[in-house]
């Protein structure tokens, strides 16, 4: 899959020393790094504290950098829980793990869960499940666009990895989201509706939007 690697290389590319002529290359718009309230990002089974945070945090041009990383606990088991700054229309997940066993292999992403822990995420249907691959290179993985057209969380549940329970250890080190972001204005949108909808209402509004919105209803009289 090609993303106009010419267009973009030259931008972000020189620097890193490689030639990644086989990565997926998003049009740096189209990343949703900026919109991840980072200091919301919870991480359950990690065994460095905010390394779930760190991974997330990590730009672009950082993206084969293997620290700092996610690297499991207790168990194979990872669960994440990212939130946005506003509303995204998701339509892909990126990830870079590794070709060892400790790849993680199933992943189960949940839409706009508050709830989640390890139990009612093994328990509840996922709104898409992914079948990860076992390599070093960054892997995209596009999703079901019209199941996450209004993503305000990410619940994402890396249930196992490649060693077959033999290795307790998951690695993860870059994680990335593509999409477009909605700043979250409904408030404002459905107000002038209303006022432009109903131009002889005279209902007091609270606060002082009643005489905009008495402007706006009356085209200014």
């Amino acid at each position: 899959m090609s993303h106009c690697h010419d267009e973009h290389d030259h931008h972000h590319h020189d620097h890193d020393g490689h030639d990644h002529s086989d990565d997926i290359t998003p049009a740096l718009q189209n990343l949703l790094h900026g919109q991840i309230d980072f200091s919301a990002v919870s991480t359950l089974n990690e065994t460095d504290p905010r390394s779930g945070a760190a991974i997330l945090q990590k730009t672009w041009a950082q993206r084969l950098e293997d620290q700092p990383e996610l690297r499991s606990d207790a168990d194979e088991q990872i669960l994440m829980l990212v939130p946005f700054t506003g509303q995204v229309r998701l339509h892909s997940i990126i990830l870079r793990t590794s070709a060892s066993d400790s790849a993680p292999r199933t992943l189960k992403v949940f839409i706009n869960r508050d709830d989640l822990d390890f139990s009612t995420a093994t328990d509840l249907q996922p709104t898409q499940t992914f079948e990860l691959a076992q390599t070093s290179d960054i892997q995209e993985h596009p999703v079901k666009r019209v199941l996450f057209n209004s993503t305000r969380q990410l619940g994402l549940f890396f249930e196992d990895n490649f060693s077959g329970g033999d290795e307790d250890e998951t690695v993860i080190t870059y994680l990335a989201f593509k999409g477009d972001f909605m700043k979250l204005n409904k408030e404002p949108v459905s107000f002038l509706y209303e006022a432009a909808a109903n131009p002889s209402d005279h209902t007091p509004i609270v606060g002082t939007k009643q005489g905009m919105g008495s402007d706006i209803g009356r085209g200014g009289a």
